[in-house]
């Protein structure tokens, strides 16, 4: 496990494992490892990928953010790392749900309960 990574100020919005739901950025997790543990550590991709035992190009895919940190990784990354596994999955879908935010319109969609009345 790293010892001393500071997290730098634009992810103040980290609190008891998970990121806030109010994060107007959040970030991919393969950036957060990058500035917060690879970069400050000067340690490269490819060291840590052995260290978590998968290839180099998988371990790329995610610093890239073209890759979502999966279940198994994030068990590899807690290990490795730190932080809990349910830590890296939740910055994960934090940021899934702001990139689909950007691209899905809910203005046309209706509550179920409304739904309801329209049929009586």
């Amino acid at each position: 496990m790293l010892k001393g990574c500071q997290i730098p100020a634009y992810h103040e919005c980290w609190l008891y494992g998970v990121w806030s739901m109010t994060m107007h950025h959040p970030p991919h997790p393969g950036e957060f490892i990058t500035e917060v543990y690879l970069k400050p550590n000067a340690i490269s991709a490819r060291r840590l990928a052995r260290h978590l035992g998968v290839a180099s190009s998988t371990l790329s895919r995610i610093l890239n953010g073209t890759s979502r940190v999966t279940p198994e990784m994030a068990l590899r990354l807690s290990k490795v790392i730190g932080r809990s596994p349910q830590s890296w999955l939740a910055m994960q879908n934090e940021h899934d749900l702001r990139q689909a935010g950007k691209h899905i319109d809910l203005g046309s969609l209706t509550e179920l309960s409304e739904l309801a009345v329209d049929a009586a």
